[in-house]
């Protein structure tokens, strides 16, 4: 059977198997077009099978006449709205944050502070801006994650975030020059 024809008779069938006999020849091209715009292989392979699953769908409804060239141009369209939707999407490095809570410490356990430490970061605690205060004793104090702290205080994700990393540094800053 031609393209045209396993395509013809998958769009009245549904059949997968015909789909398979369709699109197995382009699997390879097909992952080295999602590793040109994703650049990692998993994400790549992973790619490949989405993009079969949507065909399932897609070539139901589309009239398609050069499968080879739609199939490169759904992929790579495929691709871009991945990288699209990643943009949007942070990502925690879980070390960074284990690591982040006793930087400003001065690397000594909190365990060993003495009072007066402890009363120095209080003071600090009150120079930093209130959202800044509130951020930091809700993250390292009360180690709330950051979804909580949303939920809380109904300040976005982007700005929790900041009020951290910026009270943070602040203390960092302050605790130094006491």
């Amino acid at each position: 059977m031609t393209e045209k024809e396993l395509l013809i008779q998958y769009r009245s069938t549904g059949d997968l198997d015909l789909l398979g006999k369709l699109y197995a020849p382009y699997m390879s091209l097909l992952y080295g077009v999602c590793f040109k715009y994703l650049h990692d292989a998993e994400k790549s392979q992973d790619a490949v099978m989405q993009i079969f699953e949507e065909l399932i769908r897609k070539l139901r409804i589309h009239e398609v006449d050069n499968f080879k060239s739609w199939l490169y141009t759904f992929s790579k369209n495929f691709c871009l709205m991945q990288l699209r939707k990643e943009k949007g999407t942070q990502y925690v490095d879980i070390d960074e944050q284990v690591a982040v809570g006793h930087d400003y410490l001065d690397e000594s356990d909190p365990k060993e502070w003495s009072e007066s430490q402890f009363e120095k970061l209080e003071m600090c605690m009150l120079t930093l801006k209130p959202e800044q205060e509130r951020c930091i004793r809700l993250f390292y104090l009360e180690q709330k994650c950051y979804k909580d702290i949303v939920a809380l205080t109904g300040i976005e994700m982007n700005k929790v975030k900041s009020y951290i990393q910026n009270g943070k540094r602040n203390l960092k800053i302050c605790m130094e020059s006491k």
